[in-house]
């Protein structure tokens, strides 16, 4: 850590001078860890009366060639990382929803835990707790919980979806970018007065520290790769504080904390996704937490998204083919071919999360080597089913993943999401790897197809 003017803390990577020397681990590597990315409404998939536009043609290895022969399909947006890829098509949910498919899915796409009886419909809850909760649970230091943050508006019907403490225990999601910002540097708890000192100067936290930082560079015994570490960890907090700034709407530059009552707005959403993707990056880099979670767009995502340069009809509303928020309205023209556009966005909003893990270099391989991201749904299809929910993963967790292909099963959720909790590092009550995550009504086990 370093510490500078204001109480400001800034947690640094993991440097391979100071890093103790572990066997079967790169000086300097950061343990593993997971970050969720959710999006709503189900993707463009095959269904009986629609055709495929999300998954490669084949099942088997992928390669950069394989995903631009399928350039009509969403996942060929992540081409660049063919080989960190494990592309899961088949995952179901086990259990039903109780009054609204939107609530129930998300209830259990991080929990494999049973839809509550009451609370019921919209307001369901999970019986169960999430994966991110189990990891940084077991994992972090005492007290430190996982990152919750989320992209987007909030408009009540339902909000939080993801990250579960226990059941019925639904964590709240930080959606201002520059709130997350200042947890993450200690400036949350710098008094009124400091904090506006802070905006009249316009100070980069890379200011407040920078006596201990020149410092530190300074050192004699740091390494070559350590100082570009540092270098490049000092740049993304700058280029961070830049996206803070700048990139929203001009009449809201006057003072970063102007973005605030306009997180929500839709024209807001992937900008907004983006920077909470770099204070997740920069969190993983420096160890804050070994779990993180995104939730873009609400419950039943109403995101009014811009395709072609034309500002569409909401998400949900597109997912539906219909104009209305329930069974009955007018067809939506091309809805299919523009839920296919909107999972493409959220496959580049994904792509930037794995280009930030991936510009860390540590002592061997990348972030996104040593950790695991994912980009799921909570909802399969325009139906919005259960079945065949998909799940992308990127990152090998230091080894522990088998990258670089596509599977076809039917499993449900709870191995899954075992395996990813073992992945990282979790246990299960015998001291093996984690086999027994969420309802104990399911089989347990890990899914053997994506473990090396």
């Amino acid at each position: 850590m370093l510490r500078g003017l204001f109480g400001v803390t800034v947690a640094l990577p993991f440097l391979e001078t100071f890093a103790p020397r572990r066997a079967a681990a790169g000086t300097g590597d950061v343990p593993p860890f997971a970050i969720f990315m959710r999006q709503a409404n189900g993707v463009a998939q095959a269904t009986n009366d629609e055709p495929e536009m999300f998954w490669p043609s084949e099942v088997g290895p992928l390669s950069k060639e394989s995903l631009e022969r399928d350039s009509d399909r969403a996942v060929s947006e992540l081409k660049d990382y063919a080989g960190q890829l494990i592309l899961v098509r088949g995952v179901n949910f086990a259990f039903p929803g109780n009054g609204c498919g939107h609530s129930g899915g998300g209830n259990q796409c991080l929990t494999a835990a049973r839809v509550s009886d009451d609370p019921s419909g919209n307001e369901s809850l999970a019986m169960g707790e999430s994966i991110d909760n189990r990891i940084a649970t077991e994992l972090n230091p005492a007290g430190v919980e996982p990152l919750t943050l989320y992209a987007g508006r909030m408009a009540g019907y339902i909000n939080e979806v993801l990250s579960y403490r226990g059941p019925k225990q639904l964590r709240a999601a930080e959606r201002n970018p520059f709130n997350a910002y200042k947890k993450l540097f200690g400036l949350a708890d710098v008094d009124a007065e400091a904090q506006q000192a802070l905006a009249e100067r316009r100070a980069s936290v890379n200011d407040l520290v920078r006596g201990e930082m020149l410092a530190l560079i300074g050192r004699k015994d740091l390494s070559k790769s350590d100082r570009e570490r540092l270098e490049l960890h000092f740049d993304s907090i700058r280029d961070l504080e830049a996206s803070l700034a700048c990139e929203l709407p001009p009449e809201e530059v006057a003072a970063m904390e102007a973005i605030s009552p306009n997180v929500g707005r839709s024209e807001n959403v992937e900008a907004v996704a983006r920077m909470q993707m770099d204070i997740i990056a920069l969190a993983m880099a420096c160890g804050v937490t070994r779990a993180a979670t995104l939730q873009v767009g609400d419950g039943n995502d109403g995101t009014e998204y811009t395709i072609h340069g034309v500002r569409q009809k909401s998400y949900h509303k597109i997912s539906h083919r219909i104009d209305s928020d329930g069974s009955e309205g007018p067809p939506i023209e091309g809805a299919q071919e523009l839920h296919h556009q909107i999972d493409r966005i959220h496959a580049r909003m994904f792509k930037h999360l794995l280009d930030r893990l991936a510009s860390y270099k540590l002592g061997s391989g990348t972030l996104l080597d040593h950790g695991v991201a994912v980009w799921l749904n909570d909802n399969a299809d325009k139906y919005h089913s259960y079945r065949k929910v998909p799940y992308i993963l990127a990152g090998g967790a230091a080894g522990y993943l088998k990258t670089g292909q596509f599977v076809d099963m039917k499993v449900t959720n709870n191995k899954l999401l075992n395996t990813i909790g073992a992945a990282v590092g979790c246990k299960n009550g015998q001291g093996g790897p984690l086999d027994d995550f969420g309802d104990e009504s399911l089989e347990g086990g890990l899914l053997d197809p994506i473990v090396a």
